[in-house]
């Protein structure tokens, strides 16, 4: 393997040099998709051939749960994925999930009709988390002073605290995760998010916040990575579960399914049910680093023989968002922050140099790098 400091890209997938560490072989094909080959698709098989792994899961689910009001829980942002899973999750498999959504403050209308749609149809109870956006306006402004990438990092702990609390309030052992090899195999480069620390560390977040502005949060719930990691999995015996993995589809076929059975109206492109992540992927990542994310987004689909790659190449040959849709975003995003477009865009034109954080990241690469020899993160990291 060899790297190239000049542009390239890969001769199978989309990725390229924009992540800075990625390497190619002799063909030109890089780690990425030479890793999917290696280790990914002989045990995955595309979904097919998991019949019993599944069946097993959801019997343990099931038996964890009786006797309580619901046997497992679900995170549901409206985002495909899941919707997807709650799709299969009540409808094909039976099962009793706490359902909870987290408002952030940044919800666009169509995910909240996604969401309710989903609900009703379903007959699931929805429990909404609705954030202070004081604390989520304080804490945003504080990440976007950092400079760096990482920017949907105060919505992302949120919702992973909100996971952590209600597995032990309501006792339950099952956490069902919408990931999947199918749409999302290739994670984002580890080279984008320089300078950020872990999503989930408390340690980074808070001082991320001290050391700009040193704003105190009055309403927002923090979890740990030792508590998400290792605590409630290994202690508590909180299991996460990815059980899109043991079935086959496509992304045509969840779209094709969620569209007839709930009216389910498909987005643009990935994560775009939130206005400050469609915000910060379709305009501030691409103009502000030249971070596509489409490129992880449609690699994973062109690697798993959903797309060709020209069709891929077709499709970030225009960008994600217009000239116009991009200026409208940027008057809404800097509106909702109460700053000025102006100070908005003097974050986009902070130097590329980055403080550091207080953090606990050497606990969780370590902690990846155990679930990876164990096999239990069927993820292409770098």
């Amino acid at each position: 393997m060899q790297r190239n400091n000049e542009h390239k890209m890969c001769t199978r997938c989309v990725m390229d040099t924009s992540d800075k560490i990625l390497k190619f072989d002799e063909n030109g094909v890089c780690t990425r998709c030479n890793e999917f080959e290696h280790r990914i698709v002989k045990e995955w098989n595309y979904g097919k051939g998991h019949e019993k792994e599944l069946k097993k899961l959801l019997d343990e689910i099931k038996k964890s749960g009786k006797g309580k009001k619901y046997d497992c829980i679900l995170g549901l942002s409206g985002g495909l994925d899941s919707s997807y899973l709650l799709h299969l999750a009540v409808k094909e498999w039976g099962l009793r999930p706490f359902v909870f959504h987290v408002d952030a403050g940044w919800n666009l209308p169509v995910a909240e009709k996604n969401v309710k749609r989903l609900c009703e149809k379903l007959n699931v109870d929805l429990h909404i988390e609705k954030m202070d956006f004081e604390d989520m306006r304080q804490m945003q402004l504080a990440f976007f002073k950092t400079g760096h990438a990482g920017l949907d990092a105060p919505q992302d702990h949120a919702f992973i605290a909100q996971v952590d609390k209600w597995s032990e309030k309501l006792g339950v052992k099952y956490i069902l995760n919408g990931y999947n090899i199918c749409t999302e195999i290739v994670a984002n480069p580890a080279s984008w998010n320089e300078g950020a620390g872990p999503t989930a560390d408390k340690t980074y977040i808070k001082d991320v916040l001290k050391k700009h502005g040193g704003y105190k949060t009055k309403n927002y719930i923090y979890t740990t990575g030792f508590k998400h990691k290792f605590w409630l999995p290994y202690v508590k015996g909180v299991k996460t579960v990815n059980l899109l993995n043991y079935v086959p589809f496509t992304k045509k076929e969840m779209i094709s399914t969620l569209e007839k059975e709930y009216g389910y109206e498909a987005y643009k492109q990935k994560h775009f049910e939130d206005l400050l992540t469609k915000f910060l992927e379709g305009y501030w990542l691409p103009t502000r680093f030249g971070y596509d994310i489409r490129k992880a987004q449609l690699s994973s689909l062109v690697i798993t023989g959903q797309m060709t790659r020209e069709e891929a190449l077709e499709i970030l040959a225009k960008p994600s968002l217009s000239e116009e849709e991009s200026k409208e975003l940027f008057a809404i995003v800097a509106n909702k922050l109460q700053i000025s477009e102006e100070e908005l865009m003097s974050y986009h034109s902070l130097p590329k140099k980055y403080i550091k954080y207080r953090n606990n990241n050497w606990a969780f690469q370590l902690g990846i790098k155990l679930y990876t020899i164990l096999g239990l993160d069927k993820r292409i990291r770098q």
